[in-house]
């Protein structure tokens, strides 16, 4: 085992009710004693609903520190506009608070980006090449993918050996978009170029065609930069 691989932290499959249980409570629209009951009815052994539990809070409940403010900002627009932006804040959250979940979204956006479906063996082994090859992270690497199975990313065939996109979401609010571009920051740790943000990996499961520069030219978290006459990039505003 490389003692040196990264962290993996996303290991379970997290169901996409569950998380939209957590949002509506975490929005005070709901109660927790719901979403309880929720993960009873499921089925989950003791130990397999504490960790359940625990990526619920990562994600929704109880987001370490330096995302509480930008977790904060998304539940904000959930209360505004919940159908408008609901598809946005689980995957948002998810590659912001977790490197392996975005690693995963980055590689089966990239594998399906020209014919539209991948090998989920494939994934699997450039997930190992980076997070080492063990068996931590193949669980994991499954795990993630059939959450984002679940969260409408892509369509399992043939037992889950390959995977088919499903038709993206458009996005029409332009705040989720914003935020949801934010994410993808947070998930790179650097500056991007803004003619790329509408095809990147990361975020392939949605279809930002607003006018992104002049969205992000107002938000308060980002800013853009030029870089010659014709290249500009955005970045988080520290």
């Amino acid at each position: 085992m490389n003692s040196t691989a990264p962290q993996i932290g996303f290991d379970r499959f997290v169901r996409l009710d569950w998380v939209a249980a957590a949002l509506e409570v975490r929005a005070g629209i709901a109660s927790l004693e719901g979403l309880k009951v929720l993960l009873d009815a499921a089925g989950l052994g003791k130990e397999a609903k504490a960790k359940t539990v625990t990526k619920l809070n990562a994600l929704i409940l109880q987001p370490r520190s330096d995302l509480a403010g930008f977790a904060c900002r998304g539940i904000g627009i959930f209360k505004q506009s919940p159908e408008a932006s609901f598809a946005a804040l689980p995957w948002g959250m998810a590659i912001a608070a977790y490197p392996f979940f975005g690693k995963v979204a980055e590689f089966t956006g990239r594998l399906t980006s020209i014919q539209g479906d991948c090998s989920s063996l494939e994934i699997h082994r450039r997930m190992s090449e980076i997070f080492g090859d063990r068996e931590m992270t193949k669980r994991a690497t499954q795990a993630t993918l059939q959450t984002q199975a679940n969260w409408g990313a892509f369509e399992r065939v043939e037992k889950g050996k390959r995977l088919i996109r499903r038709v993206p979401i458009r996005l029409n609010n332009d705040q989720a978009v914003a935020w949801l571009v934010e994410a993808a920051l947070r998930y790179t740790g650097r500056a991007i170029s803004v003619p790329t943000l509408q095809s990147m990996a990361v975020i392939y499961p949605f279809v930002l065609d607003q006018p992104l520069a002049y969205l992000i030219s107002n938000s308060p978290n980002m800013e853009i930069r030029s870089e010659g006459p014709s290249n500009q990039f955005v970045s988080l505003l520290q």
